[in-house]
């Protein structure tokens, strides 16, 4: 990956993770493929192209299922995308015992639900309508690989850009969702698109998978997040490095 410019580093120098390496998939259609691959670098790791059509996960640790419109949003928004190379091998590594980290983002958690990683679908903002704004999310679960950095309730502002951004499923599936603390983040204040139970993030029952509509990878810069301020979602990319040190930290022992 071509080296990427950026602004500042915001993360803790004692923290950094150079060797970390995460990877980023591109479909065609993907549109923060950089934006993610950025944040990545910001938060002290490596960030590593992954291309729809290799089937090479390249030695990740994590990997990271970006926004974008994959082939145009055609059938239905991640459809196609789910039949890729790269995502059968994602998917066997994230089942596997190693339970790779994977996040999905925006059209990225769309492929996770499509891909049966991830319970539920995606349909048509209920307004109809492409939203673009800053939105509030609280934090329901903080115990996922992508998640350990935030506190239990805090409330955090990040982007949401969605047409296709309404999180559905059946009654049992949302009960279980809620009863096995599976529900990562909700929207406050409001409900941009329709989604059931105000439902913005989901994790699967390992807390490995998480996906999320909204767009932490665009609220990690000082002067460039929300309020022109906000570095809320840094920490999305920040947990999963504290995920992979525990981890490492107890295979040696």
């Amino acid at each position: 990956m071509a080296e990427l410019p950026l602004i500042g580093n915001y993360s803790d120098p004692e923290q950094t993770l150079s060797d970390a390496r995460i990877g980023v998939v591109t479909f065609p259609g993907t549109l923060d493929d950089r934006d993610a691959a950025r944040a990545v670098k910001l938060a002290g790791a490596t960030p590593v192209s992954l291309w729809h059509g290799d089937a090479d996960l390249q030695n990740v640790d994590a990997v990271i299922i970006p926004g974008g419109f994959s082939y145009g949003d055609y059938l239905r928004a991640g459809a196609i995308a789910r039949f890729a190379p790269m995502m059968s091998k994602i998917i066997d590594a994230a089942n596997s015992d190693a339970k790779l980290p994977v996040l999905g983002i925006c059209n990225g958690f769309q492929i996770l639900t499509e891909s049966h990683l991830l319970p539920g679908s995606m349909i048509k903002n209920d307004h109809l309508k492409f939203i673009c704004r800053e939105q509030v999310l609280t934090v329901e679960n903080n115990t996922t690989a992508w998640t350990n950095e935030y506190a239990q309730g805090e409330q955090i502002a990040v982007v949401l850009k969605n047409q296709d951004g309404q999180y559905v499923a059946d009654e049992a599936t949302l009960d279980a969702l809620e009863a096995e603390g599976r529900v990562v983040v909700r929207y406050e204040g409001w409900n941009p698109n329709g989604s059931r139970r105000n439902i913005a993030g989901i994790t699967n029952e390992f807390g490995n998978v998480v996906g999320l509509m909204p767009h932490p990878e665009h609220a990690v810069e000082a002067g460039f997040g929300p309020d022109h301020a906000g570095t809320d979602g840094l920490r999305f990319f920040t947990s999963v490095l504290t995920n992979l040190v525990s981890k490492t930290a107890g295979a040696a022992k």
